[in-house]
């Protein structure tokens, strides 16, 4: 199943970057896409499979059901009340909805939710993942780099495509100031949730090299399909150092560190393979 896994992550992989060039190259040449809806399928399905193919299943299966349930109880409270990121309701334009909120949504936070998190563990690091501390650090430093995104992709999907709507407007490029607040809290407490449920499993992540940085390098070109073209040109600045810089900083920590990575999976095989030796035949 590992195999598969990993066969559809690199399928799916390829499908993303496809649709992230195709919409870079928009201002100079028409190629096929897939809208917003087909481009947050295919997304979330490589985010769920490189997740499963290097966490497991049950991870996986954690950490997708706890994104979906507190993302959505935070969009459903936040158009009921406006509390959590202002005052905005969604249109009909991302299909049908559960409540108030399109069920397109929950989705949506996965698919970056997931590569924001492998972005942050590479720049970090640190294997201390399990500890309090550990878990703290990680999530704040994720929901940064999540929110990072919605720096440059909110004010285009709301301002001029409508795919939702500021009620009251705002002083970002007609955003306002407390969604983004609203965005590191909902991440902030994703990521922790995540962490708690998982310091009780004794799974590790084995994948290191190319194939572990895929969910970096998605959200790399990400950034850089924003520097390339962007209805708001001073959003390109803003993409540079808000997606830009951490996406850079994770791709020379795994580049220099690859050969690091590569040492410890070679110990943890000799130490599985050493144990399998040592174990009395029946």
């Amino acid at each position: 199943m590992s195999r598969i896994t990993r066969i559809l992550s690199v399928v799916f992989f390829a499908a993303i970057m496809y649709l992230i060039l195709a919409e870079a190259a928009t201002p100079w040449i028409k190629l096929p896409m897939l809208g917003n809806i087909g481009f947050v399928l295919f997304f979330v399905l490589f985010s769920v499979f490189h997740c499963w193919a290097v966490e497991g299943p049950k991870r996986t299966g954690i950490f997708f059901a706890v994104s979906a349930i507190v993302t959505y109880a935070m969009e459903e409270i936040g158009v009921r009340t406006g509390l959590v990121f202002g005052a905005y309701h969604y249109s009909d334009m991302l299909g049908i909805k559960l409540g108030h909120v399109p069920v397109l949504i929950p989705l949506g936070w996965f698919m970056m939710i997931y590569p924001s998190r492998v972005v942050a563990k590479a720049i970090l690091r640190t294997s201390d993942v399990r500890s309090i501390p550990g878990i703290t650090v990680l999530a704040a430093l994720s929901a940064m780099v999540m929110t990072a995104w919605d720096l440059v992709m909110d004010p285009a999907m709301s301002t001029l495509a409508r795919n939702w709507v500021w009620e009251k407007g705002g002083v970002y490029f007609g955003v306002p100031e407390r969604n983004y607040l609203g965005w590191l809290l909902t991440t902030f407490l994703v990521y922790c949730l995540v962490g708690l449920l998982w310091r009780t499993d004794d799974a590790k992540s084995t994948t290191t090299g190319a194939f572990a940085a895929l969910p970096v390098i998605v959200y790399a070109f990400f950034a850089i399909r924003y520097v390339a073209t962007n209805a708001f040109p001073p959003l390109q600045v803003v993409a540079v150092f808000s997606m830009g810089l951490p996406a850079f900083v994770s791709l020379i920590q795994i580049w220099m560190n690859r050969s690091v990575d590569a040492q410890n999976a070679g110990n943890a095989a000799d130490v599985t393979a050493t144990a399998a030796e040592d174990t009395p035949s029946i």
